[in-house]
């Protein structure tokens, strides 16, 4: 993440986020392997954060790494927010092993950024996405749902869909069944209907898409979670993706399909801010 404003690391506190803070032969240097979360900061309140670390948990059990000191973690996200001394920022935590022979301890971290410039604009504009194949992660050893800091992929998929005109990638398998996008989940409108593919499909359980399954009935909207074709999607009314970053983020193309700017991604993205609003009112 660029325009980094703050650092918090275990066993060390605030730290210079210029200087180096992993060993070497950390597992999470050495092998990718190590766990992240990801989420938006509202006037200085971490949106969801309870929840973020109970995923970092879970996925640092998938990878098969010790569990994530959570109090300590809680402990740096408030050295570094302090530190950071703005209201809105983007909150990554990672989680790493230490070295694979035992002679250095897990380290958490806690790194405040601004939030990217493009991603208004890019709002303002709606999305272009490219579709790839990818394989289905269904089984438990492919890591399914799990945030690894293994995202060589994940990049790799972007810088494609970039090379192809578009903004980013939407994942599909081989079957053309619609997954999600490197670091978003996928939706679509069909009249008042919202589809999104389901979580048996091994795809992240984002927890801005979480929030999205509990406000749209309060906005009028069914939700549909399932198995999808990529025909399904192209025949939609509106796309859209949603991430803690960007959180809801119109699609105007997948491919040539090109999609009208609707009401729900607007009114999901209005009730989502209201949302953290109220969860910044509890915190205070």
């Amino acid at each position: 993440m660029s325009d980094v404003l703050a650092l918090a690391v275990s066993g060390r506190g605030l730290v210079d986020p210029t200087q180096p803070v992993l060993r070497a032969d950390d597992e999470a240097v050495a092998r990718g392997r190590a766990v992240f979360e990801t989420l938006r900061v509202y006037d200085g309140v971490p949106f969801r954060l309870g929840r973020h670390l109970e995923r970092l948990t879970r996925s640092a059990d998938s990878v098969g790494i010790p569990a994530p000191d959570t109090a300590e973690l809680e402990r740096l996200v408030g050295l570094a927010l302090d530190a950071a001394g703005c209201p809105d920022g983007a909150l990554r935590l990672y989680w790493t092993p230490g070295p694979a022979d035992g002679s250095g301890p897990p380290v958490g971290m806690a790194l405040v950024s601004a939030i990217p410039d493009w991603i208004e604009p890019a709002r303002e504009r709606g999305q272009l996405l490219a579709a790839l194949e990818v394989p289905r992660r269904q089984t438990t050893w492919l890591l399914a749902g799990t945030k690894s800091t293994s995202y060589a992929v994940n990049m790799a998929a972007e810088q494609e869909a970039r090379r192809r005109g578009a903004d980013d990638a939407l994942f599909v398998d081989a079957g053309d069944i619609v997954l999600e996008g490197p670091v978003t989940n996928i939706w679509w409108r069909r009249g008042e209907t919202l589809c999104t593919p389901s979580l048996d499909l091994g795809i992240l359980a984002g927890e801005t898409r979480a929030a999205l399954l509990e406000l749209a009935p309060g906005l009028g909207f069914e939700v549909d979670e399932g198995v999808f074709d990529l025909a399904a999607l192209r025949a939609a009314d509106e796309v859209f993706t949603s991430s803690s970053v960007r959180e809801v983020m119109p699609v105007v193309a997948v491919d040539e399909t090109v999609f009208p700017r609707g009401p729900a991604a607007l009114d999901l993205q209005s009730a989502l801010r209201r949302l953290a609003g109220a969860g910044v009112r509890e915190a205070g």
